[in-house]
């Protein structure tokens, strides 16, 4: 007979998504976890930190950790600290998630992953997103392929664009996770404060609305956020911190047309996350910031690489 004591034990544990750049990583967590914690863009590398989404199945809380994109040859301080930040978090997990794009396969970096992943001897699952791309049968050989690499426990095929798998996903990992107790307050979707995820959300809106115009080194800080005594307000001042002048007049545009709708985006997104209204203040600042630990120690990095 089972031990009925078992059966109501609490579970909780990480689960890291790793993989290379733009394999899909972010738009995955934001659908496993029902609400976007973590900002999605065309732009490789545009995850920074290691940001947590939480989420409960039943009696399992999961904590799944969202890597920056892995990649081999980083040279830049900044690259080289994401990485780093990458492999700790992976280092850190009781479960990773290896996130393979279908369409991409295992081109040059997503092969520098597993590789990766091979020598830390985790406990892995294979994840191969973006099926919606390709015809289902491309993903038979690159599941051969990867477990030549690294021996998966187990493997799905997922469009987390769609949630095509993300269902049967989500409750195989939840069932998956070691007894423990719950981390976080069962209501609490991230691990990032409102202030962090306020600047996240914009950053997001200035590559959105830049693309290639700027530079992968921009960056945005919240100074300030007051909220009203009864919550229905939040007023918020923010920096946007380029390197150079040239950037900056890229990102006010013409007589300011280009912030002004950077700044409406974002109070959209946020009015939605904090079910507030919100009054958005953003400022563009010149700042040689790559270089700073301080910047890297507010972003969750190690300046050092």
């Amino acid at each position: 007979m089972t031990d009925p004591s078992t059966e109501s034990a609490t579970r909780c544990g990480f689960v890291a998504l790793a993989g290379a750049p733009n394999a899909g990583k972010s738009t995955l967590l934001n659908h496993l976890v029902g609400h976007k914690v973590s900002i999605v863009t065309p732009k490789a590398q545009t995850t920074r930190r290691r940001v947590i989404g939480i989420t409960t199945v039943d009696e399992s809380q999961v904590l799944f950790v969202d890597t920056p994109g892995i990649f081999a040859g980083a040279k830049r301080a900044l690259e080289r600290a994401m990485v780093q930040a990458a492999w700790d978090g992976v280092d850190d997990a009781d479960l990773v998630l290896f996130v393979l794009d279908a369409d991409k396969g295992l081109n040059a970096q997503a092969r520098a992953v597993l590789e990766g992943l091979a020598g830390r001897q985790r406990r892995a699952w294979l994840v191969i997103n973006k099926i919606d791309a390709v015809r289902r049968d491309k993903a038979l050989p690159l599941i051969a392929e990867a477990n030549k690499v690294v021996p998966f426990e187990e493997t799905f095929i997922v469009s987390a664009l769609k949630g095509d798998g993300c269902a049967d996903l989500l409750a195989a990992v939840a069932k998956a996770l070691p007894e423990g107790v719950w981390l976080y307050p069962e209501d609490q979707l991230s691990d990032l404060s409102d202030r962090a995820l306020a600047a996240e959300i914009t950053r997001e809106k200035v590559f959105l609305q830049l693309q290639d115009e700027l530079p992968y080194s921009i960056t945005v800080e919240t100074e300030q956020y007051l909220e009203s005594e009864d919550g229905k307000e939040v007023r918020i001042d923010q920096v946007v911190y380029v390197l150079r002048d040239s950037q900056k007049a890229i990102v006010l545009g013409k007589g300011g047309t280009r912030i002004k709708a950077i700044g409406q985006a974002a109070r959209q997104d946020l009015e939605k996350l904090l079910d507030a209204r919100v009054h958005l203040f953003l400022f563009v600042k010149v700042r040689e910031w790559t270089d700073d630990p301080e910047r890297y120690r507010e972003m969750g990095l190690d300046s050092r690489g």
